[in-house]
């Protein structure tokens, strides 16, 4: 990737999840090379965000999910989930789900008048491991863009508060029916 424009503007959030301590490693940054990051020319000067899971997981206790809210002024109906679209529709409310998963985007759209804010969200799974269906917040983050006309201003990442995570709760049950979603962060499920 060629050199930025701008520096990378970092967070480090740390959290505990299945008695170990972690830590998120949030970078948002310029895509100043859209072939690099796989994007069309058009998203020169777009934001990215990566946010990365240390230490990295050993083993079912350290599955975790991103949940992705993203409310932008180019897709209607304000907040609703972000799942990875070239997987097509998704029975789950994850945008990412894995083993210490990474999370990435980089939003781009043509046009003058843009607005974009993705509350996002690292999440674990409640219950025991073959029934888990309950999606328990960990941590949360913003960070999005503004564009009128002239260059993209880039803005986050910002802490958010458990609020912010039962905000999003109602949609979340009624999209995502099949799941129970607990309100407020919970930063150790094995212990009552």
């Amino acid at each position: 990737m060629a050199a930025q424009t701008q520096p990378s503007k970092t967070m480090e959030l740390p959290f505990r999840w299945a008695t170990l301590d972690g830590r998120v490693q949030v970078e948002l940054g310029v895509n100043d090379d859209p072939e690099a990051l796989g994007c069309a020319e058009f998203a020169l000067g777009f934001p990215y965000c990566r946010a990365r899971i240390e230490p990295e997981a050993v083993g079912y206790r350290d599955a975790l999910g991103w949940v992705q809210m993203v409310d932008a002024n180019f897709l209607p109906g304000g907040f609703h989930v972000d799942t990875f679209e070239p997987l097509g529709p998704v029975s789950h409310p994850f945008a990412f789900y894995g083993f210490s998963p990474t999370l990435f985007d980089a939003p781009h759209s043509e046009g003058d008048d843009l607005d974009f804010l993705a509350h996002t969200f690292l999440c674990g799974l409640g219950g025991e491991l073959l029934e888990r269906r309950e999606v328990r917040a960990v941590l949360g983050f913003s960070w999005g863009f503004s564009k009128r006309g002239g260059p993209v201003e880039s803005f986050g990442p910002d802490l958010l508060s458990e609020d912010d995570w039962n905000g999003h709760l109602d949609y979340l049950r009624d999209r995502h029916g099949e799941w129970a979603f607990a309100p407020g962060f919970h930063q150790d499920p094995l212990r009552p």
